[in-house]
């Protein structure tokens, strides 16, 4: 396997990037809000990760590697912040916090609906010390309604906004994504709602709002066609393995290998096509197979004879036939097989960051690509309070304020 690219360009100091001159307070922990926090740094953006002295991101030690007390996961979730530990329960730290809000573009925080307004930090109170302060609220069911004050996590939320009932096969308890999804996308949200804000204030002469963004509701948002469709008929949709009903043929298939390959071809010209490299071109005007209805209709008896054919080549075999009739197709990846692709290497997707104690930490490139001010993967994940007291000298106070909030253990 070829090593991953090294950290040019990603790493270097270049500029523009799209949010340099933005600050922004993180205040969250494990992955919504800390996600979000993370694209806003690969852009530009100056995060200050805020954590309690008594109880650090429990992230910092999460994840199946651990080397040397560090976690992969955390150098990757924080990469490119500021650490700064504070107490915000004591009424100096809490100063301290809205000295810091002042001067703050973007507040992010994932806590339980209330958490805020109980350390005396509601976001109207907050936007009277900075009127133009965007909050960016993550939570599980959001900030209003009747369970707006109960824990969510992504798994809960991929339950109730029914994505999970979506998932598996018809006849099996429905499983969950072998990652937390409904985090990711909320972060997502809450990324694009904080961009739609800051755009609102300083292009059209705008103020800052809150920005309420619910797991719960990122997950329902992705539901495509079943709301209306449910709204209309009553049509309840329900899992299908590895295909949509009706969508066909778009399945996974075995290579002769064993390997597990997608293959979609249920567009027409695409259905053609695929016809054509399995030697049977007059698949395409059979009445059975003729047009994506009739594929539907037909797609037990499609998908078997797809199936036949995909087991007669090796995987390589199987991909380059594809690939040379234009049909879209991969092999189900693992990361190991993404770490070995040439394309994922090209596209900087797989960056190593120089790190002090691990010598380096291969992070997941930058999503999107932006051609005129790219995003930049500026260091690993902090230390606790690496950055407390410089974050606090450029909030102006002095080395003995500092040294009397160090030691009384308001900050660290």
């Amino acid at each position: 396997m070829d090593a991953p690219k090294p950290a040019h360009p990603h790493t270097a100091n270049r500029s523009p990037r799209p949010l340099d001159g933005i600050r922004v307070l993180e205040l969250g922990t494990l992955i919504a809000g800390p996600m979000s926090g993370r694209i806003l740094a690969d852009f530009g953006a100056e995060v200050i990760k805020i954590e309690s002295p008594d109880a650090p991101d429990p992230m910092r030690s999460w994840g199946h590697v651990v080397e040397r007390g560090e976690s992969l996961w955390w150098a990757v979730q924080s990469r490119g912040k500021r650490s700064l530990m504070l107490d915000l329960k004591d009424p100096q730290g809490n100063e301290v916090f809205r000295r810091l809000v002042r001067e703050a573009d973007v507040l992010v925080e994932n806590m339980r609906p209330g958490t805020l307004e109980r350390l005396g930090c509601a976001p109207d109170e907050l936007m009277k010390l900075n009127p133009g302060l965007i909050v960016a609220r993550v939570s599980g069911y959001g900030q209003t309604g009747p369970r707006s004050g109960q824990p969510g996590y992504a798994s809960v939320a991929e339950a109730a906004g029914g994505l999970r009932h979506l998932n598996g096969y018809p006849d099996t308890p429905p499983p969950r994504a072998g990652i937390s999804l409904g985090d990711s996308l909320a972060a997502l949200y809450a990324v694009q709602g904080i961009l739609t804000a800051l755009y609102w204030r300083d292009a059209r002469g705008g103020t800052g709002q809150v920005v309420d963004v619910s797991l719960t509701e990122a997950c329902f948002s992705m539901l495509e066609a079943a709301v209306p469709e449910y709204a209309a008929t009553g049509r309840v949709p329900h899992a299908m393995g590895s295909r949509l009903d009706g969508i066909s043929p778009s399945n996974i298939y075995r290579s002769g290998d064993g390997d597990w390959v997608v293959i979609a071809a249920n567009q027409n010209t695409v259905f053609a096509r695929l016809c054509k490299a399995m030697g049977r071109p007059e698949l395409a005007a059979d009445p059975k197979f003729a047009d994506h209805t009739a594929r539907g209709r037909n797609q037990d008896e499609l998908d078997a004879i797809v199936a036949e054919w995909s087991a007669g080549f090796t995987t390589p075999a199987l991909l380059s036939v594809l690939d040379r009739h234009g049909v879209p197709n991969s092999r189900v990846n693992t990361v190991a097989d993404i770490a070995a692709d040439d394309m994922f290497r090209e596209r900087d997707m797989l960056v190593e960051v120089p790190h002090p104690r691990l010598g380096a930490v291969t992070h997941p490139g930058i999503v999107p690509k932006l051609s005129a001010t790219p995003g930049v993967i500026r260091a690993n994940g902090p230390t606790e309070g690496e950055h407390t007291r410089q974050v606090l000298r450029d909030a102006g106070f002095d080395d003995e304020q500092i040294r009397r909030l160090t030691e009384r253990g308001v900050a660290r």
